[in-house]
């Protein structure tokens, strides 16, 4: 690693991002929203998919919480537009002030839009009443063992595993 080639590319790169949009023509990009607008969507529109199944199209929904890389995040009608990565964890999903639903989720991305539209997209999803806190500890048991395996694609895969059964069976508990 040489520090100085690493900075001779920064300053080129620098240099660059100046110069393109003057070059190409490219218009400032739309100043960033930071608050939500002053007018002001009633309803959030949720659709919520994993490889196999829809579990809500377009849903008229009152809040969904999410966990995400950096942390849980709790989304309403006016969110800020935000696209983040989800880690493993419960998805409650309001459909009413009152009435939610939870779904375990083992990775996944969410997008919040400025139009209220809420898409999440999950690896894996499974209801958390459908899940069994024996199976979760079994399996959490089982990737905590491989840790100590000497091939490394092995143990990448047993870091997942003990993150995502962590994960599960402190949703059932």
């Amino acid at each position: 690693f040489a520090p100085h080639s690493f900075l001779r590319k920064m300053a080129a790169l620098r240099a660059f991002s100046r110069v393109v949009p003057r070059v190409v023509g490219f218009r400032a990009a739309a100043p960033a929203r930071t608050l939500a607008d002053e007018v002001a969507a009633s309803e959030m529109l949720l659709s919520f998919t994993s490889p196999t199944t829809a579990y809500y199209a377009d849903a008229v929904v009152h809040q969904v919480n999410v966990p995400g890389l950096t942390g849980d995040m709790g989304v309403l009608a006016n969110h800020v537009p935000v696209l983040t990565c989800l880690a493993p964890g419960v998805i409650s999903v309001f459909e009413t002030a009152t009435e939610f639903k939870n779904f375990f989720v083992s990775s996944g991305t969410i997008s919040v839009n400025s139009d209220s539209t809420v898409h999440i997209i999950a690896e894996e999803v499974v209801p958390v009443e459908d899940l069994d806190v024996a199976a979760a500890r079994a399996g959490l048991e089982a990737a905590t063992a491989k840790l100590t395996s000497a091939d490394p694609l092995e143990k990448a895969e047993a870091e997942i595993n003990v993150q995502v059964h962590t994960a599960m069976v402190k949703a059932l508990e």
